[in-house]
């Protein structure tokens, strides 16, 4: 077995106590570990991972550094010839999206962003706009489900597209998945994990992906984008709000990949309807054309 193994190959783990299953990951499977110098995560990588974009080399040292920020979980070990990937566990407050959208979580959401993004650089880049047209490929050619008029909003998405690469932000280092259950609170601080699909991209793709992880009000999206950049400017909620949106529109198309992949017991096609019927409101909406238009805004 894959756990006796990892628990048989890294020295904290070898006088394991007690190993206790995690609830929640979409992708991998999680476990608790304790033992007598403290308490651990073992995540063991589910199959065929690298049909949705994830480079566990990308991974292991993107989330080297961010343990080095303070806001990743602190790293132990990797052991790839086991799928697996050794960390410090975070004993603190997990979030949900009831919990966000509550209020008065956000200042500290985009404190530990920004202390994320002023790290060193990760391994590789992310970007929504190249990921997004592989999963489509994919998708295609194994006959997997594609959610009815997915391709007809092609052209609208190339058109976002080329509006956002005219005025790009800087890269920064980003976590790129920001379900409200990677931020737990540990001693009054918001900390970050799981870094799948971490990579250097632009800190309004990480703000957008919050609000449309946690479903969160426009106004809580002003809220948080003002707290990261000081200001609430419209060209920036703008662009924060068109991230969320192709971020929805992309991850659609994960979940219909993970439909026809995965071993887990979750309901993926009903997880991608989800985003994808938000993602046609705004896409269908009376404020997609503005919202193209405010990006290129200097204020």
């Amino acid at each position: 077995m894959p756990l006796e193994e990892v628990l048989a190959s890294v020295p904290e783990l070898r006088e394991a106590q007690s190993v206790e299953p995690l609830a929640g990951g979409l992708t991998n499977t999680n476990y608790k570990v304790t033992s007598p110098s403290g308490c651990y995560v073992v995540r063991i990588f589910g199959k065929d991972t690298s049909l949705l974009a994830i480079d566990r080399e990308n991974e292991v040292h993107n989330t080297i550094a961010a343990a080095e920020t303070g806001v990743g979980a602190p790293f132990v070990a990797a052991r790839p010839e086991h799928d697996a990937l050794v960390l410090g566990y975070l004993d603190g407050e997990v979030m949900n999206g009831e919990k966000l959208r509550s209020g008065g979580h956000l200042a500290g959401i985009a404190e530990a962003c920004r202390r994320l993004h002023g790290g060193r650089r990760f391994l590789k880049d992310f970007d929504m706009f190249e990921i997004q047209p592989g999963y489509l490929e994919i998708v295609r050619e194994r006959g997997f489900r594609l959610p009815a008029r997915y391709e007809e909003f092609e052209p609208k998405i190339r058109e976002l597209e080329g509006a956002m690469r005219a005025r790009p932000e800087p890269t920064v280092p980003c976590n790129n998945d920001l379900l409200p259950e990677n931020f737990i609170r540990v001693d009054g601080e918001m900390r970050l994990i799981d870094y799948e699909y971490s990579g250097n991209n632009e800190a309004s793709f990480e703000l957008g992906n919050v609000w449309s992880e946690s479903n969160l009000s426009l106004a809580q999206l002003e809220e948080l984008v003002g707290a990261y950049w000081g200001r609430a400017l419209r060209n920036k909620v703008a662009r924060a709000r068109l991230w969320g949106l192709m971020s929805k529109y992309g991850w659609t198309l994960w979940g219909s990949i993970q439909v026809g992949i995965s071993d887990l017991d979750f309901d993926f096609w009903g997880w991608a309807m989800e985003k994808y019927e938000r993602a046609v409101e705004e896409l269908d909406g009376p404020h997609f054309r503005q919202l193209l238009a405010d990006v290129q805004r200097e204020d």
